[in-house]
Protein backbone atom coordinates (compact mmCIF):
# COMPACT_ATOMS: atom_id res chain seq x y z
CA UNK A 1 0.00 0.00 0.00
CA UNK A 2 1.56 3.30 -0.45
CA UNK A 3 2.36 5.67 1.81
CA UNK A 4 1.32 8.64 0.63
CA UNK A 5 -2.06 9.56 -1.12
CA UNK A 6 -1.55 12.46 -4.00
CA UNK A 7 -4.31 14.21 -4.93
CA UNK A 8 -6.05 14.46 -8.33
CA UNK A 9 -7.81 17.18 -9.72
CA UNK A 10 -11.08 16.44 -11.01
CA UNK A 11 -13.98 18.60 -12.10
CA UNK A 12 -16.71 19.49 -9.96
CA UNK A 13 -19.94 17.25 -11.12
CA UNK A 14 -22.14 19.51 -8.77
CA UNK A 15 -22.28 23.69 -8.22
CA UNK A 16 -23.40 24.04 -4.85
CA UNK A 17 -25.23 27.07 -3.64
CA UNK A 18 -25.10 27.72 -0.17
CA UNK A 19 -28.21 30.02 1.86
CA UNK A 20 -26.66 33.59 2.79
CA UNK A 21 -26.99 32.58 6.51
CA UNK A 22 -26.93 29.44 8.75
CA UNK A 23 -30.32 27.66 8.96
CA UNK A 24 -32.32 28.84 11.90
CA UNK A 25 -33.32 25.32 12.71
CA UNK A 26 -30.74 23.46 14.89
CA UNK A 27 -29.68 19.98 13.58
CA UNK A 28 -29.77 21.12 9.68
CA UNK A 29 -27.60 22.77 6.74
CA UNK A 30 -28.86 23.47 3.58
CA UNK A 31 -27.40 23.45 -0.04
CA UNK A 32 -28.71 24.38 -3.44
CA UNK A 33 -27.38 20.91 -6.24
CA UNK A 34 -27.15 21.62 -9.73
CA UNK A 35 -25.62 19.31 -12.28
CA UNK A 36 -22.61 21.03 -14.07
CA UNK A 37 -23.47 19.01 -17.41
CA UNK A 38 -23.10 18.10 -20.08
CA UNK A 39 -22.45 14.40 -19.38
CA UNK A 40 -25.44 12.55 -17.17
CA UNK A 41 -24.37 12.26 -13.53
CA UNK A 42 -23.22 8.68 -11.89
CA UNK A 43 -20.62 8.34 -9.29
CA UNK A 44 -20.79 6.27 -6.15
CA UNK A 45 -22.86 7.19 -3.09
CA UNK A 46 -20.78 6.86 0.30
CA UNK A 47 -21.99 7.00 4.40
CA UNK A 48 -22.41 9.49 6.28
CA UNK A 49 -23.26 10.76 9.63
CA UNK A 50 -26.57 12.47 9.00
CA UNK A 51 -30.30 11.64 7.25
CA UNK A 52 -30.61 13.38 4.33
CA UNK A 53 -33.83 14.55 1.93
CA UNK A 54 -33.06 15.54 -1.75
CA UNK A 55 -35.87 17.25 -2.77
CA UNK A 56 -36.54 17.56 -6.22
CA UNK A 57 -36.63 21.32 -7.67
CA UNK A 58 -38.45 20.31 -10.95
CA UNK A 59 -39.47 18.11 -13.24
CA UNK A 60 -35.99 16.46 -13.37
CA UNK A 61 -34.91 13.73 -10.58
CA UNK A 62 -32.04 12.72 -8.95
CA UNK A 63 -31.93 8.99 -9.01
CA UNK A 64 -30.39 6.54 -6.44
CA UNK A 65 -29.60 3.06 -7.18
CA UNK A 66 -29.05 0.37 -5.01
CA UNK A 67 -27.01 -2.71 -5.19
CA UNK A 68 -29.61 -4.83 -5.45
CA UNK A 69 -31.19 -3.60 -8.72
CA UNK A 70 -33.76 -1.45 -6.47
CA UNK A 71 -33.96 2.43 -8.12
CA UNK A 72 -35.42 5.67 -6.64
CA UNK A 73 -36.34 8.60 -8.09
CA UNK A 74 -38.06 11.82 -7.12
CA UNK A 75 -37.47 13.54 -3.51
CA UNK A 76 -35.55 10.73 -1.84
CA UNK A 77 -34.71 10.32 1.95
CA UNK A 78 -31.15 8.78 3.11
CA UNK A 79 -30.97 7.06 5.95
CA UNK A 80 -27.89 7.46 8.32
CA UNK A 81 -24.94 5.01 6.76
CA UNK A 82 -26.63 4.77 3.91
CA UNK A 83 -24.15 3.45 1.41
CA UNK A 84 -21.87 1.55 2.84
CA UNK A 85 -19.74 -1.13 0.97
CA UNK A 86 -20.26 1.64 -2.27
CA UNK A 87 -22.19 -0.25 -4.46
CA UNK A 88 -25.10 2.55 -4.53
CA UNK A 89 -24.73 4.75 -6.85
CA UNK A 90 -26.51 8.51 -7.89
CA UNK A 91 -27.31 9.01 -11.20
CA UNK A 92 -29.32 12.19 -12.69
CA UNK A 93 -29.13 14.59 -15.81
CA UNK A 94 -30.06 18.59 -15.67
CA UNK A 95 -31.00 18.18 -12.07
CA UNK A 96 -31.54 20.86 -9.93
CA UNK A 97 -31.98 19.79 -6.18
CA UNK A 98 -32.20 20.70 -2.30
CA UNK A 99 -29.87 18.89 0.36
CA UNK A 100 -31.39 18.36 3.39
CA UNK A 101 -28.28 17.26 5.70
CA UNK A 102 -30.26 15.85 8.81
CA UNK A 103 -28.51 15.49 12.50
CA UNK A 104 -30.26 11.95 13.42
CA UNK A 105 -31.16 14.25 16.63
CA UNK A 106 -34.07 15.94 15.09
CA UNK A 107 -34.44 13.42 12.34
CA UNK A 108 -38.01 12.07 13.86
CA UNK A 109 -39.48 15.42 14.47
CA UNK A 110 -39.15 16.53 10.63
CA UNK A 111 -39.46 13.21 9.06
CA UNK A 112 -42.17 11.45 11.35
CA UNK A 113 -40.46 8.50 12.09
CA UNK A 114 -37.28 7.50 13.75
CA UNK A 115 -33.66 7.27 12.34
CA UNK A 116 -33.57 3.52 13.60
CA UNK A 117 -36.70 2.97 11.16
CA UNK A 118 -34.77 4.43 7.89
CA UNK A 119 -31.25 3.49 9.02
CA UNK A 120 -29.40 2.02 5.98
CA UNK A 121 -32.24 2.64 3.51
CA UNK A 122 -33.15 5.08 0.88
CA UNK A 123 -37.05 6.16 0.61
CA UNK A 124 -39.28 8.01 -1.29
CA UNK A 125 -40.35 11.38 0.53
CA UNK A 126 -44.04 10.59 -0.55
CA UNK A 127 -43.93 7.42 1.45
CA UNK A 128 -43.03 9.20 4.58
CA UNK A 129 -45.21 12.61 3.93
CA UNK A 130 -47.76 11.25 1.80
CA UNK A 131 -48.12 12.32 -1.93
CA UNK A 132 -49.93 14.84 -1.85
CA UNK A 133 -47.66 17.22 0.89
CA UNK A 134 -44.42 15.95 -1.15
CA UNK A 135 -45.80 16.70 -4.47
CA UNK A 136 -46.92 20.14 -3.04
CA UNK A 137 -43.28 21.02 -2.14
CA UNK A 138 -41.68 19.98 -5.31
CA UNK A 139 -44.30 22.49 -6.89
CA UNK A 140 -43.38 25.06 -5.04
CA UNK A 141 -40.09 24.77 -5.05
CA UNK A 142 -39.75 24.50 -8.86
CA UNK A 143 -42.07 27.74 -8.98
CA UNK A 144 -39.63 29.37 -7.18
CA UNK A 145 -37.52 32.18 -8.25
CA UNK A 146 -33.96 31.97 -6.50
CA UNK A 147 -32.47 29.62 -4.58
CA UNK A 148 -32.86 32.37 -1.41
CA UNK A 149 -36.49 31.82 -1.83
CA UNK A 150 -36.32 28.28 -2.30
CA UNK A 151 -33.83 27.60 1.21
CA UNK A 152 -36.90 30.25 3.07
CA UNK A 153 -39.38 27.83 2.15
CA UNK A 154 -37.76 24.77 3.24
CA UNK A 155 -36.55 26.06 6.69
CA UNK A 156 -39.98 27.44 7.67
CA UNK A 157 -41.24 24.16 7.01
CA UNK A 158 -38.63 22.52 9.06
CA UNK A 159 -38.72 25.19 11.78
CA UNK A 160 -42.91 24.15 12.06
CA UNK A 161 -41.92 20.67 11.56
CA UNK A 162 -39.51 20.16 14.27
CA UNK A 163 -41.13 22.83 16.88
CA UNK A 164 -44.06 20.40 17.46
CA UNK A 165 -42.70 17.30 16.72
CA UNK A 166 -41.24 14.46 19.08
CA UNK A 167 -37.93 15.10 20.46
CA UNK A 168 -35.05 12.63 21.58
CA UNK A 169 -34.19 12.67 25.26
CA UNK A 170 -31.80 15.63 26.11
CA UNK A 171 -28.86 13.13 27.11
CA UNK A 172 -28.53 11.31 23.85
CA UNK A 173 -28.87 14.89 21.63
CA UNK A 174 -25.45 15.60 23.72
CA UNK A 175 -23.80 12.26 23.57
CA UNK A 176 -24.67 12.47 19.51
CA UNK A 177 -23.18 15.80 19.46
CA UNK A 178 -19.91 14.95 21.44
CA UNK A 179 -19.11 12.01 18.80
CA UNK A 180 -19.37 14.37 15.90
CA UNK A 181 -17.39 17.10 17.85
CA UNK A 182 -14.93 14.85 18.74
CA UNK A 183 -14.80 13.66 15.29
CA UNK A 184 -15.12 10.02 16.28
CA UNK A 185 -12.42 10.26 18.55
CA UNK A 186 -14.75 9.30 21.43
CA UNK A 187 -14.58 6.63 23.87
CA UNK A 188 -17.84 5.02 24.73
CA UNK A 189 -17.30 4.48 28.02
CA UNK A 190 -16.72 8.00 28.92
CA UNK A 191 -19.80 9.29 27.56
CA UNK A 192 -21.82 6.15 29.37
CA UNK A 193 -19.60 7.74 32.55
CA UNK A 194 -20.42 11.56 32.21
CA UNK A 195 -24.01 10.34 31.73
CA UNK A 196 -24.25 8.27 34.46
CA UNK A 197 -25.75 5.61 32.70
CA UNK A 198 -24.27 2.06 31.89
CA UNK A 199 -22.87 1.26 29.12
CA UNK A 200 -25.71 -1.10 28.23
CA UNK A 201 -28.19 2.02 28.78
CA UNK A 202 -26.85 4.16 27.09
CA UNK A 203 -26.42 1.76 23.81
CA UNK A 204 -29.94 0.71 24.05
CA UNK A 205 -31.25 4.36 24.40
CA UNK A 206 -28.99 5.37 21.86
CA UNK A 207 -29.69 2.25 19.22
CA UNK A 208 -33.53 3.07 20.04
CA UNK A 209 -33.63 6.56 19.02
CA UNK A 210 -30.49 7.69 17.25
CA UNK A 211 -30.66 4.47 14.68
CA UNK A 212 -27.34 2.87 15.70
CA UNK A 213 -25.03 1.76 18.45
CA UNK A 214 -23.15 4.31 19.79
CA UNK A 215 -19.73 2.42 18.88
CA UNK A 216 -21.30 2.22 15.18
CA UNK A 217 -21.38 5.92 15.39
CA UNK A 218 -17.98 6.70 16.57
CA UNK A 219 -16.71 4.71 13.85
CA UNK A 220 -18.92 6.35 10.98
CA UNK A 221 -17.92 9.93 12.37
CA UNK A 222 -14.19 9.28 12.42
CA UNK A 223 -13.99 7.50 8.59
CA UNK A 224 -16.49 10.42 7.60
CA UNK A 225 -13.59 12.94 9.03
CA UNK A 226 -10.60 10.75 7.07
CA UNK A 227 -12.47 10.24 3.91
CA UNK A 228 -13.07 13.94 3.71
CA UNK A 229 -8.90 14.52 4.32
CA UNK A 230 -8.41 11.71 2.05
CA UNK A 231 -10.51 13.56 -0.65
CA UNK A 232 -8.92 17.38 -0.26
CA UNK A 233 -5.70 15.35 -0.91
CA UNK A 234 -3.95 14.96 2.38
CA UNK A 235 -1.20 12.20 2.43
CA UNK A 236 -2.52 9.17 4.63
CA UNK A 237 -0.46 8.96 7.15
CA UNK A 238 -1.22 12.44 8.39
CA UNK A 239 -4.89 11.63 8.16
CA UNK A 240 -4.41 8.36 9.93
CA UNK A 241 -2.66 10.08 12.92
CA UNK A 242 -4.92 13.07 12.90
CA UNK A 243 -8.37 10.79 12.81
CA UNK A 244 -7.21 8.35 15.60
CA UNK A 245 -6.35 5.12 13.10
CA UNK A 246 -3.58 3.04 15.05
CA UNK A 247 -1.66 3.26 11.91
CA UNK A 248 -2.27 3.81 7.99
CA UNK A 249 -2.99 -0.12 7.33
CA UNK A 250 -6.21 0.76 9.84
CA UNK A 251 -7.17 3.55 8.12
CA UNK A 252 -7.00 1.43 4.40
CA UNK A 253 -9.42 -1.00 5.93
CA UNK A 254 -12.05 1.37 7.39
CA UNK A 255 -12.11 3.16 3.68
CA UNK A 256 -12.52 -0.09 2.34
CA UNK A 257 -15.04 -1.56 4.37
CA UNK A 258 -17.52 2.15 4.14
CA UNK A 259 -16.86 2.41 0.32
CA UNK A 260 -15.65 -0.62 -0.90
CA UNK A 261 -12.50 0.71 -2.26
CA UNK A 262 -9.34 2.19 -1.34
CA UNK A 263 -7.70 5.64 0.15
CA UNK A 264 -5.86 6.03 -2.91
CA UNK A 265 -9.21 5.79 -5.02
CA UNK A 266 -11.20 8.38 -2.86
CA UNK A 267 -8.58 11.02 -3.27
CA UNK A 268 -9.20 13.86 -4.87
CA UNK A 269 -12.73 12.77 -6.25
CA UNK A 270 -14.52 14.98 -4.65
CA UNK A 271 -17.29 16.52 -7.05
CA UNK A 272 -17.96 19.49 -5.50
CA UNK A 273 -15.39 23.04 -5.61
CA UNK A 274 -12.91 22.50 -2.72
CA UNK A 275 -14.21 25.99 -1.23
CA UNK A 276 -18.16 24.75 -1.20
CA UNK A 277 -17.36 21.60 1.04
CA UNK A 278 -16.99 22.65 4.30
CA UNK A 279 -20.64 23.95 4.29
CA UNK A 280 -22.36 21.76 1.67
CA UNK A 281 -20.68 18.59 3.97
CA UNK A 282 -20.87 20.15 7.16
CA UNK A 283 -22.43 16.94 9.95
CA UNK A 284 -24.79 19.26 12.02
CA UNK A 285 -25.43 19.28 15.46
CA UNK A 286 -28.21 20.64 17.73
CA UNK A 287 -25.17 22.53 19.34
CA UNK A 288 -23.58 24.26 16.22
CA UNK A 289 -22.92 28.05 17.13
CA UNK A 290 -21.58 29.58 13.41
CA UNK A 291 -18.62 31.74 14.37
CA UNK A 292 -18.02 32.59 10.69
CA UNK A 293 -20.42 33.28 7.79
CA UNK A 294 -17.83 31.83 5.66
CA UNK A 295 -18.41 28.68 6.90
CA UNK A 296 -14.95 27.55 6.70
CA UNK A 297 -14.95 26.88 10.94
CA UNK A 298 -17.42 25.90 13.04
CA UNK A 299 -17.97 25.53 16.79
CA UNK A 300 -19.90 23.89 19.19
CA UNK A 301 -20.21 23.20 22.67
CA UNK A 302 -18.53 20.15 24.52
CA UNK A 303 -20.32 19.87 27.95
CA UNK A 304 -23.00 17.73 29.88
CA UNK A 305 -26.58 18.75 28.42
CA UNK A 306 -28.67 20.53 31.12
CA UNK A 307 -32.77 19.83 30.03
CA UNK A 308 -35.27 22.49 30.09
CA UNK A 309 -38.83 20.75 29.08
CA UNK A 310 -37.96 18.45 25.83
CA UNK A 311 -35.06 20.97 25.07
CA UNK A 312 -31.30 20.49 25.42
CA UNK A 313 -29.57 22.96 26.29
CA UNK A 314 -25.69 22.70 26.57
CA UNK A 315 -22.46 25.02 27.76
CA UNK A 316 -19.18 24.64 28.47
CA UNK A 317 -15.62 24.15 26.56
CA UNK A 318 -15.70 24.68 22.65
CA UNK A 319 -14.33 22.40 19.85
CA UNK A 320 -13.31 23.35 16.54
CA UNK A 321 -14.17 21.14 13.38
CA UNK A 322 -12.87 20.93 9.82
CA UNK A 323 -13.82 19.51 6.74
CA UNK A 324 -16.17 17.25 5.15
CA UNK A 325 -17.91 15.64 1.98
CA UNK A 326 -21.40 15.77 0.36
CA UNK A 327 -23.41 13.04 0.89
CA UNK A 328 -25.43 12.41 -2.52
CA UNK A 329 -22.49 14.16 -4.17
CA UNK A 330 -20.46 11.92 -2.47
CA UNK A 331 -17.22 10.41 -4.10
CA UNK A 332 -16.96 8.40 -7.25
Amino acid sequence: MPTAVRRRVVDPVWQATRPGRPCRVPGVVLAGMRDRGPAPVDHRLDPHPVLTLALACGEAALGIDEPTGRRHRGSLVTGLGFGVGGAARVRAANVEWMQVRLSPAVARAVLGVGPAELESSVVALDDLWGERRAARLRERLAMAASWEERFALVESLLARLSATGPAIEPELAWAWDRIVAGHGQVRVEALADELGWSRKRLWSRFHAQLGMAPKRAVNLVRFDRAATRLAVGQEAARVAADCGYADQSHLHRDVVAFTGVTPATVAGQSLIAAADMPWVDHVPRLSDRRAQDDGRRLTADGSRPTAHGSRLTAHGSRLTAHGSRPTLTANS
